[in-house]
């Protein structure tokens, strides 16, 4: 599953971030701010719109979680604990 949850990660910063690079070519240890031009509204709109696309919930994410949101890589690896489990 981490697969996917990075690859619905890629296509939402590329389309927020305005780089012109394609999802496949975005690196996951970039900072999405300084590298990516990401402002905080954009970080909120590019996590709001992959946990809609993942079905996660907003409110299980803590405010660690969104401090510790620098990079791509990041984001998949709280989005990865925090997706709901299959029944």
């Amino acid at each position: 599953m981490p697969t996917d949850i990075e690859s619905v990660a890629r296509a939402g910063l590329a389309g927020l971030s305005g780089s012109g690079t394609p999802p496949g070519e975005l690196d996951l240890g970039l900072d999405l701010a300084h590298d990516y031009g990401l402002t905080s509204l954009k970080k909120v709109m590019l996590l709001t719109g992959v946990c809609e696309e993942l079905g996660v919930e907003l409110s299980r994410f803590t405010e660690d979680d969104l401090a510790r949101l620098a990079t791509l890589g990041d984001l998949v690896a709280v989005l990865t604990r925090h997706l709901p489990q299959e029944a």
